[in-house]
C-alpha cells in the first residue's frame, strides 16, 4: 500500500474528508492533524461529529470522500487485515469504559494480549500487573466490573487500552459520568501516561476545564467542519464568535438552542389563515 506525505509531527491526519449518513452530512471536507506525541483534544457541540471522526480514524466507518491517513497509510482504503494490524497500534477508551461485564479485571486487561500477541501467560500476567499498576488499580486485580465504581472503571478501561503500547490512544468522552475526584484522577492520568510512554493521546469531551489544562492541542468542530485548531491559550484568545460561545459556556450565539425549523405560526398553519375583524 502506498504511503503518503504527512507532516513529520502528524500521526493522524485527515484530508478533505466528508462523511453523513444518507442525505444528512455530518463532516464536510474535513483537513486537521493530530501531532505526535502530543494530548490532543476534540471539542465542540454535541451532534458536530466528534466520535465520528474517532470511528473514522480506527476505520469502524468509512468515509464517502477524502483520506485518513495513520503515519501515512490511508485507513479508508486498507483490507481487513491491513486495517487490524494498523488498530493493534490503537489503544480505545470506551466510552463509560465497555468492560467485559463477566471477565475480572485481570483478565479484561489481558484479553486484548491474549487476542494479539503470543506471549506466555507468565509475561501476560506482568504485563498486566504492570499495567493495572500504572492506573493504580493493581490490588482490584480480582473485582468483576460490577463491583467497581465509575471512575476505577475508567481507570481498568485505560489500562486496557494501552495494554499493547500502542502509538495512539483514543479516548471517547473520558470524563463523562466522574465525580470531581475521579475525573481529575482520569485526567491526570491520561497527561501522565502520555508523557511517561511517549504516547500520542487523541480525546473527546465536554468538560473543558479539566480538557484545557491536559491537552497541548485542541481541535473544535461545529457545523461539520474544524471551525478552530490551536493551543488551549489561543482557543481562550480566539475572536470567533462559535469559539468564544462554546470555551465561555454561553447560551447564546451562532450555536442556537432550536434544531433548524420553519417559523411556529407556519407549522400550525396559522401563517395562511385571514386575521378576524374585530367585532364593533
Amino acid at each position: 500500500m502506498p504511503i503518503m506525505d504527512t507532516p513529520a509531527h502528524a500521526i493522524v491526519e485527515l484530508r478533505h474528508l466528508t462523511f453523513g449518513y444518507g442525505e444528512r452530512v455530518i463532516l464536510h471536507d474535513v483537513s486537521l492533524s493530530i501531532p505526535k506525541g502530543k494530548v490532543t483534544a476534540l471539542i465542540g457541540p454535541m451532534g458536530a461529529g466528534k466520535t465520528t471522526t474517532l470511528r473514522l480514524i480506527g476505520g469502524q466507518t468509512r468515509a464517502q470522500s477524502g483520506q485518513v491517513l495513520f503515519e501515512g497509510q490511508d485507513v479508508t482504503t486498507m483490507n481487513q487485515e491491513h486495517l487490524y494490524a494498523v488498530r493493534r497500534r490503537m489503544g480505545m477508551m470506551f466510552q463509560m469504559g465497555a468492560l467485559f461485564a463477566d471477565m475480572t479485571v485481570f483478565d479484561n486487561v489481558a484479553f486484548p494480549l491474549h487476542e494479539h500477541t503470543g506471549l506466555s501467560e507468565a509475561l501476560i500476567r506482568d504485563i498486566v500487573l504492570m499495567k493495572l499498576h500504572a492506573v493504580g488499580l493493581r490490588g482490584a486485580r480480582d473485582l468483576m466490573p460490577s463491583e467497581l465504581s465509575g471512575g476505577m472503571t475508567r481507570r481498568v478501561a485505560l489500562a486496557r487500552a494501552i495494554a499493547l503500547d500502542p502509538d495512539l490512544v483514543i479516548f471517547d468522552e473520558p470524563f463523562s459520568g466522574l465525580d470531581p475526584i475521579s475525573l481529575r484522577t482520569t485526567a491526570r492520568l491520561i497527561r501522565q501516561l502520555n508523557d511517561s510512554m511517549s504516547l500520542t493521546s487523541l480525546f473527546v469531551s465536554h468538560e473543558l476545564e479539566e480538557t484545557f489544562e491536559i491537552a497541548d492541542h485542541v481541535i473544535i468542530l461545529a457545523e461539520g467542519k474544524v471551525v478552530a485548531e490551536g493551543s488551549p491559550a489561543q482557543m481562550h484568545e480566539s475572536a470567533d464568535p462559535l469559539v468564544h460561545q462554546y470555551v465561555n459556556s454561553l447560551p447564546d450565539g451562532p450555536v442556537q438552542f432550536h434544531y433548524p425549523r420553519m417559523a411556529f405560526e407556519e407549522d400550525l398553519g396559522l401563517a395562511a389563515r385571514p386575521s378576524r375583524a374585530r367585532a364593533g
